[in-house]
Formats: C-alpha cells, sequence, structure tokens
C-alpha cells in the first residue's frame, strides 16, 4: 500500500495542484494517487486555522449533492455513524497546544472525525485510529480506538450548500466553533483552546 503526503493549502483557494508535504508540517494522508485524486467525484479538500496558540488542519473529501437527499436520505442515513465527507475519513491535525472539540480534548496529534446525523444534536466522535478507509461499515473494527464523544447543535439553513464544507468560525483570527454545512444544514461543533 502506498501513501501519499500531501499539504493541500492551494487547494482550499482554488488552486490547482497540491504540493508534496515538507518534513514537520500536517498534511492529509490518502492511499490514492495523484492521478485518482483528480478523478474523484468528491474530492480531497482541506482548510487550516488557528484555535488560540494551537494550529488545526482539517482534511475531507467534498461530496456533491447532485439533486439527491444526502442528510436523512441513503447515504447519510440520521442515527447512524457517517464519516463526514467521502472517501477516506475526515482527518484533524492538531499541532501546538491542545484544543477542545465537541468537550473532546484533543493533544497534538492526527485523529478520525466521525458523526452521527440527527434532527436536533449529531454525535461527534474522535478517533485516533487514521488508516482505515472510510466505510462506515468498517468502523467496529477501530471502534476501541475512540479518544472520545460530544454533541453539537444542527441549524437549519435558509440557502442550499451544493457541496459538503467545513469551514472555521470565525473565518478569521482565533475559531470558536467548526462548522459543517451541507444542503440546508449546518452543525456547529464548538471548538476553543485547551485550558
Amino acid at each position: 500500500m502506498t501513501v501519499l503526503l500531501l499539504t493541500l493549502p492551494a487547494m482550499a483557494f482554488g488552486l490547482p495542484t497540491p504540493s508534496l508535504a515538507t518534513p514537520g508540517e500536517p498534511t492529509c494522508l490518502t492511499t490514492a494517487s495523484r492521478q485518482s485524486l483528480a478523478k474523484r467525484a468528491s474530492p480531497l479538500d482541506s482548510v487550516s486555522f488557528a484555535v488560540g496558540s494551537a494550529w488545526v488542519m482539517v482534511c475531507y473529501g467534498r461530496p456533491s449533492a447532485r439533486g439527491r437527499t444526502m442528510i436523512g436520505g441513503y447515504n447519510v442515513p440520521l442515527g447512524r455513524i457517517w464519516r463526514t465527507g467521502a472517501n477516506e475519513p475526515t482527518m484533524i491535525h492538531v499541532t501546538g497546544t491542545a484544543v477542545m472539540l465537541a468537550g473532546v480534548r484533543l493533544e497534538p496529534g492526527t485523529y478520525s472525525l466521525y458523526t452521527v446525523p440527527a434532527k436536533e444534536e449529531w454525535t461527534i466522535i474522535v478517533n485516533r485510529s487514521i488508516e482505515q478507509w472510510g466505510d462506515e461499515g468498517s468502523y467496529a473494527d477501530v471502534k476501541h480506538q475512540e479518544l472520545g464523544r460530544g454533541e453539537a447543535r444542527r441549524d437549519k439553513l435558509d440557502y442550499h450548500v451544493e457541496q459538503f464544507t467545513i469551514r472555521p468560525e470565525p473565518a478569521r483570527g482565533s475559531a470558536s466553533a467548526l462548522l459543517l454545512e451541507w444542503e440546508r444544514t449546518r452543525v456547529v461543533i464548538g471548538l476553543r483552546a485547551a485550558g
């Protein structure tokens, strides 16, 4: 198995080609080749931001709705675990100091993010395993590596978001929430520097 390490800040700004990672900087992990990444229906993307004195990078696949009902539909059913994106599980890289995500303490390191969608509050799951494919059906194999679970509120949007998006709030300065947005759903995950 070949693992390709990519830095993706260029992709987050719509620039064409990711660069190979340099030692010591956060990376997006994938087993795909550059050629197969380019052909994916759900592109790999990333977003980086500050949380106090910590630096956080989130790497995730960005599926599109394409006229389908996703959240609450066949692909992302309510009450069932979801990889929170497409392809590989969504990964969170924390550098510098620890952060709290949905009440779960994340020391500097790399984690996978899963969720359980619901009508009101979503369950947020942080797992230490980052090598599995994002297939929800195989989550039982890595469940013993869960770091913790928390809750996040679900808000209804009055506009449609076609492509799944993860972004910090506020967009500049120190983030206080991680937002998951897709279709007419926004999930607000509490985020802060750990004390």
